[in-house]
């Protein structure tokens, strides 16, 4: 059983919740367990296992997942697409360019605009690290069925989901 401390419940599912929880007790049980999540990935960087060096910042994560799965594209579509401002993509991006992880090439119907691209050293780097986080997923959900694994990556992309369509929905309109 893991460590008692201030964000674990006496539970073994970690949980606060009472048997017949009201509405209001269920809430705060999964607002506590979703700021307990963060604080523990934010604590690991769900940074996989082995080495340190097998870490990386969430916002590098990020932004190398989506030029990896979506293609070259420029500072405000990646912005857009990651829910976030130009400003802090572009300061995002700067250390990975400096670090030959991505690379600002011509656009390829006009010359004139930029857009960021996954180096290889890039692609290298970023592979490395799915794989230890994919270990680490593993080692923790061990003892879980592919029933539960795949039932609670769905409902985790769903409650993500959520929270994306929620902040589009509250997010004024950005200047162009």
């Amino acid at each position: 059983m893991p460590p008692q401390d201030m964000t674990t419940a006496a539970s073994p599912s970690g949980g606060a919740v009472p048997e017949h929880p009201g509405p209001d007790r269920l809430l705060d049980s999964l607002q506590h367990q979703v700021a307990v999540f963060a604080r523990r990935a934010e604590q690991t960087r769900l940074g996989g296992v082995g080495q340190v060096r097998n870490s990386m910042d969430r916002a590098a994560y990020l932004l190398l997942n989506r030029l990896d799965r979506e293609g070259p594209m420029g500072v405000k579509a990646l912005a857009a697409g990651m829910g976030i401002d130009s400003s802090t993509v572009t300061r995002q991006v700067a250390p990975l360019v400096d670090t030959g992880l991505v690379k600002r090439t011509s656009h390829p119907e006009d010359g004139r605009a930029v857009v960021l691209q996954l180096s290889p050293r890039g692609q290298a780097r970023l592979e490395e690290v799915r794989a230890s986080r994919r270990e680490l997923m593993s080692q923790v959900t061990d003892g879980w069925t592919q029933e539960e694994r795949d039932t609670f990556c769905a409902l985790l992309t769903r409650f993500n989901g959520s929270l994306a369509a929620r902040q589009v929905a509250y997010q004024p309109p950005q200047p162009d």
